[in-house]
């Protein structure tokens, strides 16, 4: 299934991310491989997707790295998917989105999933934490600063500018909203 917007020539690491793990049914894929559901017909029945669209969703993890294939029958021929080491990089990105939809969309009605810490055997929610110093990141805490592969370009025509500091349609940086 062709994707419909090409994220992936944008010099910024959310699109290059977002193109990859935008497309629909993406990231619950990926959830259900990480909990265990990893065959075909397993998948399609806890997500009860259409067999093409999860077919294509598959096929492109599997072509962008996140997923392999691995033969479990050979006769008939069947596949079960594993995360790759860059799909499992990914899994506390995806753990960190849905701390965030357990806070702000649960409905009154609680988290549908809990985590539980294999090291301290802990009950936890997962919070995105500074790799120096350890403490949580909060928006408001952070000051975006131009990397080393930032250039404008399509999708930052105007963002290289906001970063540097430049003050963008009347707003300043530390004017976020």
């Amino acid at each position: 299934m062709p994707r419909t917007t090409d994220f992936s020539a944008i010099v910024c690491s959310i699109a290059r991310a977002a193109d990859v793990v935008g497309p629909s049914w993406v990231p619950l894929i990926l959830r259900d491989v990480y909990c265990g559901i990893t065959r075909f017909e397993d998948l399609r029945a806890d997500l009860g997707v259409a067999r093409a669209v999860l077919s294509a969703r598959l096929t492109q993890l599997a072509d962008d790295g996140l997923l392999e294939q691995v033969a479990y029958q050979e006769s008939p021929l069947r596949h079960e998917y594993r995360l790759t080491p860059m799909g499992l990089d990914l899994i506390p990105v995806l753990m960190a989105l849905m701390a965030w939809g357990d806070r702000w969309l649960d409905g009154g009605d609680g988290a549908p999933m809990a985590l539980r810490h294999q090291a301290c055997g802990q009950a936890m929610t997962p919070t995105v934490a500074c790799d120096r110093c350890g403490e949580p990141l909060a928006a408001d805490g952070v000051d975006p600063e131009p990397g080393p592969g930032g250039r404008t370009g399509p999708g930052t025509a105007l963002i290289g500018s906001v970063v540097m500091g430049s003050v963008v349609m009347g707003r300043h940086r530390d004017q976020r909203s």
